[in-house]
């Protein structure tokens, strides 16, 4: 039996929308994909703050490709990646599950899909600095710095 239910479309385009910008978050799962031209690692992220997307869950990928190495080295570096690990070139993926940072997000579409891009990244220590910042200068002249992630 199939039920009509108004406004269920819109709203699950709504919260897709809303996922852009900078958030404290947590990983929840990695995983590593070959691919033969463009290997990559999947990431799920839990949203812990700001707390209107708190418990709120994304994906996104970061490439391993040698062209990519760069985004993926700040990543990791930016999250608390074990150093060892990182020197010795290794990823463990349960060693990435529950570290914690802010990353900046975008969508973009390609194809007819939507793809959730990881722009850029910091510890999780500069988010009440960065966060408190742009809100407190949002308050006093009407625009925040919130996009200087």
């Amino acid at each position: 039996m199939k039920r009509h239910i108004p406004g269920l479309h819109s709203r699950q385009q709504t919260v897709k929308s809303n996922l852009d910008g900078l958030f404290l978050v947590r990983i929840d799962k990695a995983a590593y994909r070959w691919h033969p031209q463009k290997p990559f690692l999947t990431l799920r992220f839990i949203v812990l703050d700001p707390r209107v997307f708190e418990s709120q869950v994304f994906s996104g990928r970061l490439y391993c490709t040698e062209r990519a190495l760069w985004k993926l080295d700040w990543f990791l570096r930016d999250f608390g990646y074990d150093t060892e690990l990182l020197s010795r070139d290794q990823i463990d993926e349960k060693a990435l599950v529950g570290l914690h940072g802010v990353i900046r997000t975008s969508h973009t579409a390609m194809n007819g899909r939507s793809y959730q891009n990881l722009d850029a990244f910091a510890p999780a220590a500069e988010w009440d600095k960065r966060f408190c910042a742009s809100v407190s200068s949002k308050n006093a002249d009407g625009n925040g710095d919130a996009d200087n992630l």
